[in-house]
């Protein structure tokens, strides 16, 4: 700055010898002007630090987040604005939630529109499944190759839910394959997920993944090479460098079984190529994401090998990342990093736990997952703002302004993710303490997706869980009993998202399962909200009747 220094601006890096020299020379001569002015710009930043104001999050600003997003949607390539277009996770779980909830047609064909176009590019891997970062053009067709955890993770969820929701087989499919990449591309030998896969192999981006019509015939031969280039939109120009092209698959292969015969042999040779490097590194935050996910989809899918991951995941959160009390934010190699968890590994950490605890009903994962939700809130709240969060804990290292973000972006924020964990744990729980700090998590932060749904994707997701109860299934029968799996696995298809689903034995002590009696003996299921339910049914038919009236 000229008033502080006396040093005009010019191009660096010419000047920065001189601005250095400058630098000493104010600090020295006008230490007084020098201090003055950096408390007074101390206090502009505080002042654009402070907590918003609170602002309820209704019926008409969840409304208005679709007729907003409806106002930036691509009606021809699905998604949201223009180049370059990022998975839109958040936004399109919103959407879903809300049309469970209102029926609004207009959100389910936003997200159903954005899921297929997204399925059917290339961000999507047509051979092993899983999503690239980005696609650096409107239509889907070219990504950037690098491959995240926590898109991936978010992502699961998200087709999971459509094809629950719909029962598309597309969704079905890209779900299933994305769990599968998860499991084979991210694991780690200590049981964690790894944090990325990268863009470039050699130092050429996408040589791995991109493809000739040659390549093709040469090893499919030219039958079937002919035709899975037409298929998966492989040209002699290329859509992507040098004559290479992005697999997309437009339309669903007219002979399915060739299709996975080709698919499988193009992957077998793909995997002889030169591979992306991986970042190895644990992320506390990222592996509660997909163990969120990987517990979610196994219930509903009836996977358990899906479920085993996220528990060997939560395992060696519990036994390496939780260090004397204190949650770390990464590990490599099953050696814990030094640096002290955020808020976003502490919420995340917690979705997952509960996410396991609701799907294989064990009292443990509940029981390690209300502690790290405990030190959140003691580390972690505004002590003058009720339903505020700051990032780092205070007892963090002491930075110039402590960070405190309220907006989602590629991720959820932290306070967003806080809030979620809240609200399921007082679901489980019945906890009218963690509910009231959701509903004022929500409240405080009310104004971004009144203003900006598009960095509120979670903020309207927990939202919408709230406004719909959230919906509590509590299914009661004997461990063995193939009507109790018959409800479990019914309510965990149609239970709308948000909803929490447990299952246990009669006479078990858990705030969801107590006082529920069998029915004539057998198996029943209770729907309720808020610990205030409908009549027990016995049926399959009764349950998804009343999950699909509520």
């Amino acid at each position: 700055d000229r008033d502080v220094t006396g040093v005009q601006t010019c191009a660096l890096p010419i000047c920065f010898p001189e601005l250095l020299i400058a630098i000493r020379q104010a600090w020295k001569s006008r230490g007084d002007q020098v201090r003055e002015a950096a408390k007074r710009i101390a206090g502009q930043l505080a002042e654009r630090a402070a907590p918003l104001t609170e602002s309820a999050v209704d019926e008409a600003v969840l409304a208005g987040a679709v007729d907003k997003l409806a106002g930036e949607f691509d009606d021809r390539h699905g998604g949201f604005g223009t180049a370059p277009k990022f998975p839109p996770s958040m936004l399109l779980e919103f959407l879903l939630r809300h049309y469970e909830r209102t029926g609004s047609q207009p959100a389910l064909s936003k997200a159903q529109r954005t899921c297929e176009a997204m399925a059917r590019g290339g961000m999507y891997d047509q051979l092993a499944g899983g999503f690239a970062r980005y696609c650096v053009d409107a239509a889907w067709v070219v990504p950037h190759f690098e491959k995240m955890l926590y898109d991936n993770a978010l992502l699961l969820r998200v087709y999971t839910h459509l094809a629950r929701l719909t029962g598309s087989t597309v969704a079905r499919r890209v779900a299933e394959h994305t769990a599968t990449f998860l499991l084979d591309g991210f694991g780690t030998e200590q049981g964690g997920f790894a944090a990325s896969l990268d863009a470039d192999t050699d130092g050429h981006e996408g040589l791995t993944y991109v493809w000739t019509p040659q390549q093709l015939i040469d090893v499919l031969g030219t039958d079937d090479g002919q035709w899975a280039a037409k298929l998966l939109v492989v040209t002699k120009v290329g859509t992507f460098e040098h004559g290479t092209s992005v697999l997309q698959m437009p339309v669903e292969p007219d002979d399915a079984d060739r299709w996975e015969r080709a698919r499988a042999a193009l992957l077998t040779a793909r995997s002889a190529r030169p591979q992306p490097g991986r970042d190895d590194k644990v992320v506390t935050e990222w592996n509660g994401m997909a163990i969120t996910a990987l517990a979610e989809a196994g219930g509903v899918f009836g996977r358990p090998e899906w479920i085993a991951a996220a528990v060997a995941a939560a395992e060696l959160m519990l036994g390496t990342h939780l260090v004397d009390g204190r949650l770390r934010r990464s590990s490599r190699d099953g050696v814990v990093g030094r640096a002290a968890g955020v808020l976003t590994d502490h919420a995340w950490l917690v979705e997952g736990l509960l996410a396991l605890h609701q799907v294989t009903g064990s009292d443990r994962w509940c029981a390690e997952a209300l502690p790290v939700l405990d030190l959140a809130q003691q580390y972690f709240a505004d002590p003058e703002h009720s339903g505020a969060w700051f990032d780092t804990a205070s007892d963090a290292e002491a930075l110039f302004r402590r960070p405190a973000n309220s907006g989602d972006s590629a991720t959820p924020a932290g306070a967003s993710a806080i809030a979620g964990a809240l609200l399921t744990a007082s679901a489980l729980g019945g906890s009218e303490a963690y509910r009231s700090a959701a509903e004022a998590s929500v409240e405080r932060a009310g104004i971004v997706p009144a203003k900006a749904p598009q960095a509120a994707g979670h903020w309207l997701t927990t939202a919408e869980a709230l406004a719909h109860g959230p919906i509590q299934v509590a299914v009661i029968g004997a461990a063995a009993d193939a009507a109790r799996a018959a409800l479990d696995a019914t309510a965990r298809w149609t239970a709308p998202g948000g909803a929490v689903v447990l299952a246990g034995q009669p006479g078990a002590k858990h705030p969801m399962l107590a006082g529920r009696d069998l029915i004539s003996g057998g198996a029943a299921a209770y729907v309720c909200r808020g610990f205030v339910c409908d009549r027990p049914v016995t049926s399959v038919d009764d349950l998804q009747t009343q999950l699909r009236s509520e």
